[in-house]
C-alpha cells in the first residue's frame, strides 16, 4: 500500500464540547432542586426524576472521559489512535441510563403502586419541575444547535441515524427523555393532587423510567454499531470518487473501505487502478494528489492507505484476448 498518510498522526476532532458542559452544569442544580422537593413532597415521580438527574450527572462526566480520551495520540500499541474511547463510554452511559435510571423508576413506581403515600407540598414540585424544564430546555437547545453546525444541512433525524458523533447523540437522547420525563412528572404530579390519588404519581414514576429505557435502548444500539467498526458517511466515499474521476493518472477505483475510528476521524483504504504509463515515481505523486485534494474536502480522512491494482486491468485485456 502506498501513500504517506499511512504515518500520519491524527489530529484532534475539534468540536466543541460546549454541550456537555452545558448539560453537565444545568443537570447539577437539577439534581439538587429536584432532590429537595422529592424529600418534601413525598412524590415517587419526584424521586425518579432526582435519581434520573444524578445519573445525568454521572453520564456527562463518563462523556468528557470518553472525548478527552479519544484525543490521545497513536501509540505503538494503538497505531490507529484512541479514537473509540468515545465510542466506549458513550455505551456506557447508555447502560446506565437504562439501568440506574430507567430500572429504578419503574421500581420505585411499583413501590408506590403497592403502598401509595401522599403527596404533600405539590406547589413545591410544581415549581421545581417547571425550573427544572427551563435549564432541560435551554440544554436540549444546546445540543439542537451544535448538531445543526456539525450536520450540514442535514435533516435533525436524518444526522441522529447518521452521524458518528456519539458524544453528541447521548446528550441529545438525554435532553429529550429529560423534557418528556419531566413533561410526565408534572402531568403525574398535577392529576395526584387533582384526584387525590397517589398512584397517579406513581403511573408517572412508570412512565419515566420506561422512557429512559427507550431512550437507553435507542443509544445503545446506535452506538454499538460504532464500537463494532461502521463505515463512515456516505458522502465521504462520494468525494473520493468525484475526486478520482478528475484525477487523469487514477482511471478507476476498484474498493474502497472506509471505518468509523473515533469522532471526526476516519479510515480508509481504497484500489484504485492507475494509467498504466505512469512511471513509479508517477503513482506517489498522483497518490499525493489525491490526499490534499481529500483532505481538503474531508478533513476528517486521517488515515488514508491506496494500493495499486492490475488485476482488473489484467482481467479486461484477458477477456478482450478471447
Amino acid at each position: 500500500m502506498l501513500g504517506p498518510a499511512m504515518a500520519t498522526t491524527p489530529e484532534t476532532h475539534g468540536h466543541s464540547l460546549t454541550h456537555i458542559w452545558l448539560s453537565l452544569f444545568a443537570n447539577l442544580g437539577i439534581s439538587i432542586a429536584k432532590g429537595v422537593a422529592a424529600f418534601f413532597t413525598g412524590s415517587g415521580a419526584m424521586l425518579a426524576e432526582t435519581i434520573h438527574s444524578v445519573a445525568d450527572c454521572g453520564n456527562q462526566v463518563l462523556l468528557l472521559i470518553g472525548v478527552r480520551g479519544a484525543q490521545k495520540p497513536p501509540t505503538e500499541s494503538h497505531p490507529l489512535g484512541y479514537g473509540r474511547n468515545a465510542f466506549f463510554w458513550s455505551f456506557m452511559v447508555a447502560l446506565l441510563l437504562f439501568s440506574l435510571g430507567g430500572m429504578f423508576s419503574i421500581y420505585e413506581g411499583v413501590h408506590k403502586v403497592l403502598e401509595p403515600e401522599p403527596v404533600e407540598k405539590v406547589w413545591l414540585g410544581v415549581g421545581i419541575l417547571a425550573f427544572s424544564l427551563v435549564l432541560e430546555a435551554a440544554s436540549l437547545f444546546g445540543a439542537v444547535r451544535e448538531m445543526r453546525k456539525r450536520g450540514r444541512q442535514k435533516p435533525l433525524m436524518r444526522f441522529v441515524r447518521e452521524t458518528t458523533d456519539s458524544d453528541l447523540v447521548v446528550v441529545f437522547g438525554e435532553n429529550m427523555a429529560a423534557v418528556l420525563g419531566l413533561g410526565l412528572a408534572l402531568g403525574a404530579l398535577a392529576l395526584s393532587h387533582v384526584t387525590g390519588d397517589a398512584r397517579w404519581d406513581a403511573a408517572g414514576s412508570i412512565g419515566i423510567g420506561l422512557v429512559l429505557i427507550v431512550v437507553a435502548v435507542f443509544l445503545a444500539v446506535e452506538v454499538k454499531s460504532l464500537l463494532l467498526g461502521e463505515r463512515a458517511e456516505p458522502e465521504l466515499e462520494i468525494a473520493v470518487r468525484e475526486i478520482v474521476a478528475a484525477e487523469p493518472s487514477m482511471q478507476a477505483v476498484w474498493r474502497i473501505i472506509t471505518v468509523q475510528q473515533g469522532p471526526g476521524e476516519v479510515l480508509l483504504a481504497m484500489k484504485v487502478e492507475f494509467d498504466q504509463t505512469l512511471s513509479s515515481q508517477g503513482i506517489p505523486e498522483a497518490i499525493n494528489r489525491f490526499e490534499q485534494k481529500l483532505r481538503a474536502r474531508r478533513p476528517d480522512a486521517k488515515w488514508i492507505f491506496v494500493e495499486p491494482d492490475t488485476q482488473a486491468r489484467a482481467a479486461r485485456a484477458a477477456a478482450a484476448g478471447r
